[in-house]
């Protein structure tokens, strides 16, 4: 006799916390929207939600003998109805926009490859002669942090000659500004490179007390005497964010409080809820359940910054 296992509602599964929206019916509607995908996020619905489509990682296969190469944008499954963009040297090319490309390349010269409308989820920059070219290879793509804190955003680079300077702008402005002499970050910014070979090395920018309006694109520049890489190469979007706590009603004399953001935080933090001014010591979810006849007051934080946290909500007259 065949059991019948009761599929998971994935709004309760934690892997999936802050990145879940239901459009419709949350049983017999079929729009589900996830977000921040992830790899571990490849599934077969089986029929109870829509399907999910999922865009793969992307990389640069380089093929063909001496400088004339035949480079091939692969994915782990088939994109259909696909226009691609490529990249050389960081520097967005009009041309070609078909999946495959053919270069007659210097040494120095790197590529990478994108899909239309997902800029962000570019290919790794690759050499196309040997392993030593430009190129510039970003930590995170995306972060999400808690306003009022302290952000890293960091990359790797490699010139093909010696860099004569290097610096941080944000993707908005008309002309790339070094970070650093801009107003609007005074004292809030600066470069915490480590000494290391004068052509390569990791550059990190950190931005401290965070603010909404610093929610934007970060991209890296180098020089060398002849060459600078491309400003249209995508970089790390920083998202800025506040926490608030939301209530709904859940199973009968029960409400859930969820510690809410704008964007999914980096870095899967741990929740800290407050009763009353109390810590709750039990949950360090983003989620807390409570009685619907809960008369008392709530707010939530995060671990480390438990100074920046919501603003309190008081559920009482919810039980009147």
């Amino acid at each position: 006799m065949e059991t019948s296992v009761e599929p998971e509602d994935l709004g309760q599964n934690p892997e999936y916390a802050g990145r879940l929206e239901y459009h419709g019916d949350k049983k017999n509607g079929h729009n589900l929207t996830i977000r921040d995908l992830r790899e571990s996020d490849s599934a077969t619905d089986k029929g109870i939600y829509s399907d999910i489509v999922f865009s793969p990682g992307l990389q640069v296969k380089v093929t063909g003998e001496h400088q004339n190469k035949t480079l091939t944008c692969i994915t782990i499954c088939t994109l259909t109805l696909t226009t691609y963009i490529w990249y050389k040297n960081g520097q967005r090319l009009d041309e070609p926009t078909s999946q495959q490309y053919s270069v007659n390349s210097y040494h120095s010269d790197s590529y990478s490859c994108a899909v239309e409308g997902h800029e962000d989820l570019l290919s790794p920059a690759v050499c196309v002669q040997d392993q030593n070219c430009n190129r510039v290879t970003y930590t995170k793509r995306r972060i999400c942090v808690l306003k009022g804190s302290t952000v890293d955003i960091s990359c790797t680079y490699v010139g093909y000659y010696s860099t004569t300077s290097t610096f941080w702008f944000r993707s908005d402005k008309s002309t790339p500004e070094d970070l650093t002499r801009d107003p609007g970050y005074a004292g809030r910014v600066k470069y915490t490179d480590k000494e290391t070979w004068r052509n390569e090395g990791p550059s990190i920018l950190r931005i401290t007390d965070q603010r909404e309006e610093d929610s934007a694109e970060f991209r890296f520049t180098f020089k060398t005497d002849n060459f600078e890489w491309g400003h249209s190469f995508p970089g790390t979007t920083l998202s800025v964010t506040g926490l608030q706590v939301k209530v709904t009603p859940a199973a009968e004399g029960q409400k859930t409080l969820t510690c809410s953001t704008n964007c999914i935080l980096t870095d899967n933090p741990t929740y800290i809820w407050y009763r009353n001014g109390q810590n709750v010591q039990d949950n360090s979810s983003h989620m807390y359940s409570i009685s619907s006849e809960d008369a008392d007051s709530y707010y939530c934080a995060v671990k480390g910054h438990n100074g920046l946290s919501s603003p309190a909500v008081c559920e009482y007259s919810a039980a009147q």
